[in-house]
């Protein structure tokens, strides 16, 4: 010892017979221990000194036991053996591998086991007894901190003096003899210790030691069984006496077959005149006959591998090891502890199990303190149950909530066995307890099944109406019988586990068979694999093949007369309504599906996904108008043909080496769990059980039949039974190992005590040489294990050669499927494959054999496409009741100012306002659109009836200068409508990757409209901005003539003008005409020239912003907007969009006009009366009132603004006419609700 220690060690005192006598420094002597420990080495040095040294023994306890009324003192040594009693594994972390620390650890354990035989008196547990009872009486109010951490203390020593493990060397105590740890328990007893752990556990102003509290009492029943304490005392049962009796017997017969085998074996003659002898058909390493140098009665045992060295098996693949088996205690230590378990049952079960779980949910404990807990539900509610089973006792831990519990425990403790590799030993026996615990929950489910009480018996069936409902409960045993590992788990834990699956199983059909269905939950793992769209090859997209495409698609369309046949209609679905992506990202998608429905030359097909996705995606009219008609839908789907659509990349090909990556990575795609009700058969349940990999671990079970008690071989042969007798799957145990393990079953002396298992291997081998007559491979499959495929085929019979292989297909049966399918494609039968299985000549055919065959020849892209349809896929808009209801409402609310939005709020099955709009003209309530606009408050004229006007009297209007002029509200409409498909069009572009056909074209398709445009902005003085991107696009069309490569091109405003222009709405405007795209994200700020136009198109872009030179003037402009207008009209049809843009370059024309001749020639009737305060007054109030109306949408915002802005040009004409422009009266503007533009926004 070192010298230091050995100074304070003799400070403290010496121990004189029975009495000790302190020194004056004592108490400084122990707190300098405490601080020596503080400061001690990997190695624990002192603490081994200062056990060897036997410190606790000899002066610790004498001190606390004669010096206890010194409270300092006494403190301090409390708080010195609290650190020198602390487990070696605490102090180590873990047991060391490296062989030096392995010594020191064992060394500090053997110190802790001589101080817990120091402990093993009622002296020192008397002082602690009486000391923790006299801190226990102190109210909250008048304990100290002091005394708190007290009694941590005391309890801290008891529980580390508790968990020394015993020493089997020194202690080699039978059955019934007391050992350390019985003394120390008795100790606790006779010191009334044990009712204070029992009064910590049930007060509720102690519940602070709740965690410490279960943690000393699981160490008390460390050794013990519920059983055994459950009997204790008590005389046996009859079938207690029959089960001992039985293993005598078996012990007996084990005994005489051995003595009558070793009579057998003694030869006549003496050993050393045994002989030599050939044994003619077993050859030995030459090819000569095998020469037997022993006895011949030993013959049966002789084997090539005599002799031979016995394969090591590595430590890794060697079978896990069991835990310590338990030991029965005195009777006196058993009957106390009896007496501890009825009373801890009847007074703090309940409430300490609820605390400590309560504590394990905040996580408000240490690591790993859920084992205590899951000891405790295990242990208290199997002694519950023998000792006469009372459900109110154990309540708490008897519900749904701890069958979740436990599961969850499970599922985690295997998770950390297979990632934390190096602690799986201690993983795997949390995994075993939290496994018992579960078996006990079943076990009492069981036992309150066969209660007499009825409101018990109504609790179980609740309780196993869920755990038999829910999948996670109902496949727990099937899960772990087929993730077990030998190596890892031990054979203890397999018994838990097929004994748990057993009885499972027991209960679960005994509930089926009270009832005539049973609805279980099932969850399905969808995993959704990233299918990349097929890329489409040169040749397809070539003009001549798409020329040569349309003309097949138009004539057969026009000779259908745009007609499709009922069955195509209801199969047809443009949206998959199970993906993850949203509705509107499914457009392009069933864009694209159109495209490809015209490239295979399916017109039909195609003109129903387009009238389908038009009734999906109505707003926009991006598949059509709802009025279209066939012609319009016909000029459609060309330009859908000739459109390069955006289409997913398809997946890069694998590398041949990396196939385990692949692998990977197919694991780790998105998956999607898909949860229904399905009605349970328990038969297909037990067919999941049909499997190698859940035969094997109960065959492995079996190998130790004789160790195993007989309800373990029980539940072995009855679920062998269910395989091989219910399910018809004997042939699955047709296998070599078995066979070799029923040999020696049936040899077995004392095989008349497993009569179940020898009536089994009998019924199994006789089975076998059965179907051995019949299968002369059946010998050969005894080497393998088989699975249902394989099973089946042994006793069916094997495929042929021909059989599994591509059938074969003459060149006259494949011109006659050519024929029949050319014949029945066009036709209206739901599935073309059924109409041509009874026209084929070869009747063997089989839907599979022609589906492959068409795919083979190129008739159809794919299988898919020949796939049943399902019924039910049809999209049902509208229901009959939702119609009366539509009705109904339309009738109640059509008065009101708000029809559509009342309509709205009170429809039960919520729809888009186009949806509802487009019903109600469909079904007559309303006219047309405009009887669903919101009313205005105050009375409008009646020229706001909404009926069409000529041009005449539209002009006439203009310059009169109506208020509620409706040619202004279709003017502002018609602006509205178009605003709104340019900002459509530029998200599509920018969700498209900047890709649309109409963009590219709207240079040279537009240039009357842009030229109108450029017009416009000159009157409103942006001249510069106009010349600043005419140069951009000039500049960026060399640049790709020079470079020979596109890219996207910023325009970067850096004069104040050209950033006025930038927030402009009329020149954002001209901007999309051109095709320059808008920023795609919030990470780009400027708009951009997209790559996809054409140097050719820049040309013609910039050329389009030139100014006219020869712009007439005054009444010369209507002469030369008019004339054109005309003459297109002649030559080629005009889209309403174009007429709708030459009628506001007329409007902007006749309204410059009316502002020139204002002075000179008023046309209108109504004159200013009022002076220029009255007129600015009246203009007030009328921007008051429009400020004051309630905008619906953004899109109106936008729409007041660009108007506005018109205003603004209106008046910047002239310089001279400042006053004429505020003296003239103020057109009103009336706000109207723009449905197809607010269904974009739902």
């Amino acid at each position: 010892m070192n010298c230091e220690l050995l100074a304070t060690c003799t400070a403290l005192g010496y121990l004189e017979g029975d009495t000790y006598h302190k020194e004056a420094d004592c108490l400084e002597s122990v707190k300098d221990l405490i601080r020596y420990l503080r400061h001690e080495d990997d190695t624990r040095d002192v603490r081994q000194q200062l056990g060897a040294g036997q410190i606790v023994q000899n002066d610790l306890l004498p001190i606390i036991i004669q010096h206890g009324q010194d409270k300092a003192l006494f403190y301090a040594c409390i708080r010195l053996m609290v650190n020198l009693t602390q487990p070696a594994m605490l102090c180590f972390g873990k047991v060391p591998d490296d062989p030096v620390f392995r010594h020191h650890f064992l060394q500090v354990t053997s110190h802790l086991q001589a101080c817990k035989e120091a402990f093993a008196s009622e002296a020192v547990f008397g002082i602690l007894s009486e000391t923790l009872y006299t801190l226990l009486q102190l109210d909250w109010e008048q304990r100290q901190e002091e005394d708190n951490l007290l009694i941590e203390r005391i309890l801290l020593l008891v529980r580390n003096v508790l968990h020394v493990p015993a020493d089997p060397c020194e202690e080699k105590k039978v059955d019934d003899d007391a050992s350390i740890h019985d003394r120390l328990l008795w100790a606790i007893h006779m010191s009334g210790f044990d009712d204070l752990i029992k009064f910590l556990a049930s007060a509720q102003s102690e519940q602070q030691w709740s965690m410490h509290v279960l943690e000393i009492i699981s160490l008390m029943f460390r050794d013990q069984t519920p059983e055994a304490l459950v009997s204790a005392g008590q005389a046996r049962t009859a079938e207690e006496k029959h089960r001992d009796t039985q293993e005598l017997e078996a012990l007996r017969e084990k005994e005489l077959a051995a003595k009558r085998s070793r009579t057998l074996q003694r030869g006549t003659r003496h050993s050393r005149f045994g002989g030599s002898y050939v044994v003619q058909g077993l050859k030995s390493i030459g090819d000569k006959d095998v020469i037997y140098h022993r006895n011949v009665h030993n013959f049966k045992n002789y084997t090539h591998d005599m002799g031979k060295a016995v394969r090591r098996v590595p430590k890794r693949n060697q079978q896990a090891r069991e835990c310590k088996d338990k030991r029965r205690s005195a009777l006196n230590v058993r009957l106390f502890l009896r007496e501890f378990c009825v009373d801890f049952l009847e007074n703090c079960y309940n409430r300490l199990m609820y605390l400590v779980k309560e504590n394990l949910i905040r996580e408000q404990t240490q690591q790993h303190d859920e084992t205590y807990y899951l000891w405790a539900l295990s242990f208290f509610m199997a002694f519950n149950r023998g000792n006469g089973f009372r459900a109110d006792l154990v309540s708490e831990t008897m519900s749904i909530r701890a069958f979740h519990y436990i599961e969850r425990n499970i599922t985690n403790y295997y998770e950390m066995m297979l990632t934390d590799r190096k602690e799986a030993t201690s993983w795997s026996r949390r995994m075993h307890l939290a496994l018992k615990a579960y078996q006990e929950l079943l076990l009492t489910v069981n036992e309150m099944d066969r209660s007499q009480d009825e409101s018990i018996r109504q609790s179980c069936s609740v309780i196993k109406s869920n755990i038999f409902y829910l999948m996670e409960y109902r496949e727990i045993f099937l899960t772990l019988l087929r993730k077990y590992d030998e190596t890892r788990q031990p054979q203890s834990y397999l018994k838990d586990l097929v004994e748990s699956t057993h009885l499972f199983l027991r209960m679960l059909e005994r509930y089926c068979k009270g009832r005539n269905s049973l609805m279980v939950q099932k969850k399905r793992v969808r995993r959704k694999k990233s299918r990349g769209q097929k890329k489409l090859s040169a040749a397809e997209t070539s003009p001549e093949s798409l020329a040569e495409t349309w003309k097949v698609v138009e004539e057969e369309l026009k000779a259908s007369g745009f007609q499709l046949s009922e069955s195509l209609t209801e199969s047809i679905v443009p949206f998959d309504a199970t993906s993850d992506t949203p509705l509107e990202e499914q457009r392009t998608d069933a864009m694209v599906r159109v495209q490809d429905a015209l490239l295979m030359r399916l017109g039909p097909e195609a003109l129903g996904l387009l009238r389908a996705a038009r009734e999906v995606w109505p707003e926009g009219d991006v598949f059509g108008s709802a009025d279209v008609e066939p012609e319009e839908e016909l000029e459609l789907l060309k330009q859908i043909l000739y459109a390069n659509l955006p289409r997913s990349p398809p997946p890069e090909p694998a590398v041949e080496d990396d196939d385990d990556d692949a692998a990977e990575l197919e694991e780790e795609e998105l998956q999607s769990v898909q949860v229904f009700e399905k009605e349970f058969n328990f038969l297909d349940f037990i067919k999941r059980f049909s499997n190698p990999g859940v035969v094997r671990p109960y065959l492995l079970l079996l190998k130790s039949y004789s160790k195993n008690t007989p309800h373990t071989n029980h539940c072995i042969a009855r679920m062998l039974h269910r395989l091989a007798v219910d399910l018809k799957m004997d042939a699955q145990l047709f296998q070599l190992s078995v066979f070799n393990l029923f040999n020696k079953i049936l040899s077995d002396p004392a095989a008349a005590a497993y009569k179940e298992l020898v009536t089994f291997a009998k019924f199994v081998l006789n089975r076998f040489f059965s179907l051995a007559a019949q299968n002369n491979k059946a010998y050969v499959e005894l080497l393998f294990w088989k699975n249902v495929g394989a099973v089946r085929e042994m006793t069916e019979g094997y495929g042929k050669d021909g059989e599994g292989k591509k059938p074969t297909w003459t060149e006259e049966e494949e011109e006659e499927l050519r024929n029949l399918y050319e014949e029945h494609r066009h036709s209206e039968a739901p599935d073309i494959v059924e109409s041509l299985l009874p026209l084929l000549s070869n009747s063997t055919r089989t839907r599979r054999h022609v589906v492959m065959q068409l795919v083979h020849m190129g008739l159809v892209d794919n299988a898919k496409e020949l796939k049943k349809q399902k019924k039910g896929t049809r999209i049902v808009l509208w229901t009959e009741e939702q119609e009366e209801e539509l009705q109904m409402l339309h009738e109640e609310y059509k008065d009101s100012d708000d029809v559509l939005g009342n309509i709205m709020k009170k429809l039960t099955a919520k729809r888009s306002r186009a949806r509802v709009v487009d019903k109600l003209l469909s079904m007559g309530l309303v006219s047309e659109r405009r009887e669903l606009y919101k009313r205005r408050s105050r009375s409008t004229k009646g020229t706001s009836s909404g009926k069409q006007m000529t041009e005449e009297e539209f002009l006439e209007g203009l310059t009169q200068g109506l208020t509620d002029d409706p040619g202004d509200t279709d003017e502002e409409d018609d602006d509205s409508e178009e605003m709104e498909e340019d900002e459509e069009q530029e998200r599509e572009t920018s969700q498209n990757g900047g890709k649309s056909s109409r963009s590219l074209h709207s240079t040279v398709e537009r240039r009357p409209d842009v030229g109108t445009m450029v017009d416009a902005l000159q009157q409103e003085g942006m001249s510069e901005p106009l010349l600043w991107l005419q140069k951009c696009l000039n500049r960026t069309a060399d640049d790709r003539k020079e470079d020979g490569f596109d890219q996207d091109v910023p325009l970067v405003p850096l004069t104040e003008a050209n950033e006025e222009a930038m927030d402009n709405k009329s020149f954002l405007r001209l901007l999309r005409k051109l095709g320059i795209r808008a920023p795609a994200n919030e990470q780009e700020t400027f708009w951009r020239i997209s790559a996809k136009i054409s140097v050719a198109q820049l040309r013609s872009a910039a050329a389009a912003l030139s100014p006219r030179e020869d712009e007439p003037k005054g009444g010369e402009e209507q002469d030369s907007f008019t004339s054109p207008t005309g003459e297109s009209q002649e030559t080629e049809p005009v889209s309403g969009e174009q007429r709708a843009q030459v009628q506001r370059a007329l409007l902007l024309t006749r309204k410059r006009k009316h502002h020139s001749s204002e002075h000179t020639a008023p046309v209108s009737d109504f004159t200013p009366a009022e002076d220029t305060d009255s007129t600015n007054k009246r203009s007030q109030e009328t921007i008051l009132t429009k400020r004051s109306r309630v905008l619906d949408d953004d899109d109106e915002e936008e729409n007041e603004d660009e108007a506005t802005t018109a205003m603004d040009m209106q008046t910047s004409v002239d310089t001279d006419s400042d006053r004429e422009d505020i003296s003239a009266p103020v057109k009103r503007r009336r706000k109207m609700v723009l449905i197809d533009e607010e269904d974009d926004e739902d």
